[in-house]
């Protein structure tokens, strides 16, 4: 199921709704963080949900967003952010009151409409009461001001990296509303432009294209990027440090950007260099790289508490620690590989629910294992193929399924084991076993056109590749995807799943908390 149509407001035209709204008198009225609205209203309060099985809590309804304006300041001596965000939002029901995820932001101001509305912050939401009630399906502009320190909370428990000479973001799964106020769920993708502004010495770059520079009184600079596709709010990236851009050409013209501290530019530049070869390789096997442009982020920190992953996969940039980057090739080249493919699944392609994981993950692994044993480079068992890694993650299906459930049902505490990431390429593997290489392929193909700058689910994927293969594969997916027990492996009867040890088992976890080191099992 396909949580919503998309829904669209061009992205210029926010920009100067944003600076418009700015330059609004304060004067208007003073906000207030509780209390209700003077003016008697005839909707409803919005839902403060959008029932995600695994993060219920997460999204909002009551209205899509169709587009976000990040106006961020930076002020180097203080590290803090000051910020404003200005919604585009699209109404789908008469609404008295509705609410933006949002934790540890100091509010200041929240205006709806151009009209100072009332506020209170609960938990991890922003309840806004506007003046009057916001009629259904009508467009609304919802502009907040707000300020915060990225340092005030420490990994992993908010989307704040900090690092030597400034910040970065890491928002996924749950963690955009600790950045910026927002409808922080996936199925919600939106347009997004971004305006940093930082001191001298310093660059603020975003996710998506440069569009404008600005100079500005003291020394300041302040860079204006537009995102050219929709993107959920977990693959934003945001970052301020002493970088160099660094510009490349991938295939068909494709421009490649690396945001790349300027000390270690020289050290890191052999990992940047193969970015070109690996969008070729994909490329042949998954159609044209579907942003416009694609680059790593080695991020100025190499401190163990400063984020929790190896590499982190944002929209069009991936975010890395250097010192991994500096490895040679064959120690990093699939973890690379499995990160440029969540461009196609994950990014371009976003799970309806968090439940849908596996797409992601699972397709990430499957590519990255590919890649590695077509170079013959040894896992991390010491295998060096396909039918090897997964005879061996076969074996070891039933224990999983005890351990973290079945593939597609995790829940918060084990959303990222090594079920979500193995667990999925078992899947595709035993789908492109049944159905033959060709029509496995035609079906992945499928499915990434069908869903693109959208949103799907578990049940999408079951139905494409039912469609394109010409035969029903629903209880043959479901089996793999839900089952308690592993099946039998196509091609492969011989194979045999060890037995369970109910026992506490060894944790086979990919990332405990939200870490995403590839390279564990890679």
């Amino acid at each position: 199921m396909r949580y919503r149509s998309r829904v669209t407001a061009p992205a210029a035209a926010l920009i100067g709704t944003a600076a418009a709204l700015a330059a609004a008198p304060s004067a208007l009225a003073a906000p207030t963080r509780t209390g209700t609205s003077a003016a008697k209203t005839s909707g409803t309060p919005g839902s403060e949900t959008l029932g995600d099985s695994v993060y219920p809590a997460l999204g909002n309804d009551g209205y899509r967003v169709s587009a976000y304006h990040l106006d961020f300041s930076y002020d180097a001596t203080t590290r803090l952010v000051d910020a404003t965000v200005t919604l585009r939002i699209r109404t789908t029901q008469a609404l008295s009151r509705f609410s933006l995820d949002s934790l540890g932001l100091d509010i200041r101001s929240v205006r709806v409409g151009g009209r100072m509305a009332t506020y209170e912050q609960v938990a991890e939401k922003l309840r806004i009461t506007p003046a009057r009630t916001l009629p259904n399906r009508s467009w609304v502009t919802v502009c907040v001001e707000y300020s915060t320190d990225p340092r005030r909370i420490p990994q992993p428990l908010t989307g704040w990296v900090d690092t030597l000479d400034g910040f970065a973001v890491c928002c996924q799964p749950n963690l955009a509303h600790t950045v910026f106020p927002c409808n922080d769920h996936p199925s919600d993708k939106a347009d997004f432009t971004f305006r940093i502004t930082v001191p001298g010495g310093l660059r603020g770059v975003a996710t998506g294209l440069l569009e404008r520079t600005e100079s500005l009184s003291g020394g300041r600079t302040a860079y204006t990027y537009r995102s050219r596709e929709p993107m959920a709010t977990e693959l934003v990236q945001i970052t301020v440090g002493d970088y160099v851009i660094k510009d490349r050409q991938g295939p068909h013209g494709l421009p490649l950007r690396d945001v790349v501290p300027v000390a270690r530019a020289a050290a890191l530049e052999p990992a940047l260099a193969l970015t070109p070869n690996l969008v070729e390789w994909l490329e042949a096997r998954l159609g044209a790289y579907p942003f416009e442009t694609y680059g790593l982020l080695p991020c100025n920190s190499d401190a163990p508490n400063a984020f929790d992953f190896t590499g982190l996969e944002t929209q069009t940039l991936t975010i890395y620690k250097p010192n991994y980057l500096l490895q040679e090739e064959s120690k990093i080249g699939s973890h690379m590989m499995h990160e440029l493919v969540h461009s196609y699944f994950g990014n371009s392609v976003s799970p309806a629910g968090w439940a849908d994981l596996w797409i992601n993950e699972g397709h990430a692994d499957f590519y990255g294992l590919l890649y590695r044993y077509e170079r013959g480079w040894a896992d991390s068992l010491g295998l060096t193929t396909m039918e090897a890694r997964m005879k061996d993650t076969h074996a070891k299906g039933d224990q999983w399924r005890w351990d973290s459930g079945p593939v597609a049902a995790p829940n918060a505490v084990n959303l990222f084991d090594s079920q979500r990431y193995l667990g999925g390429v078992l899947v595709l593997y035993a789908l492109r076993n049944l159905v033959g290489e060709q029509a496995f392929n035609a079906l992945e193909q499928a499915f990434l056109d069908r869903y693109r700058n959208s949103s799907a689910s578990t049940a999408d994927y079951i139905a494409v590749a039912s469609e394109v293969s010409g035969q029903d594969l629903t209880g043959f997916l479901q089996d793999w995807l839900y089952g308690t027990k592993t099946p039998r492996m196509p091609g492969h009867p011989d194979w045999t799943v060890t037995p369970v040890n109910p026992a506490p088992a060894a944790p086979h976890s990919r990332r405990r908390s939200r870490s995403h080191d590839n390279s564990a099992t890679l």
